[in-house]
């Protein structure tokens, strides 16, 4: 990270988002869905498309998510990340 009006530079591995990581294009459909509620149904609707379009990339960006949540702990060595991590999710909202 570089400031340039104060010159002043940082150097330091920081750790991004597991979502920040997928493509954009994945990125505005999470924020359609987050937005619609969760609803797969409004977001056909408001895009003029099918459900079963819908459904087929929500599969998509899962599919990508997994992935790269697989990758990332296959370079850190560990073991598969599971959904018990969903109950520290909420407890923390």
């Amino acid at each position: 990270m570089r400031c340039e009006p104060c010159e002043v530079e940082l150097r330091a591995a920081f750790p991004a988002s597991r979502l920040a990581d997928l493509p954009t294009e994945h990125q505005r459909f999470i924020e359609l869905f987050v937005l619609a509620g969760g609803s797969l149904k409004q977001i056909a609707e408001q895009a003029g498309v099918s459900y079963p379009t819908v459904r087929s990339r929500l599969d998509k960006v899962i599919l990508t998510l997994r992935e790269s949540i697989e990758a990332s702990n296959r370079q850190a060595n560990k073991k598969p990340t599971t959904l018990p991590d969903a109950a520290q999710v909420l407890k923390a909202i």
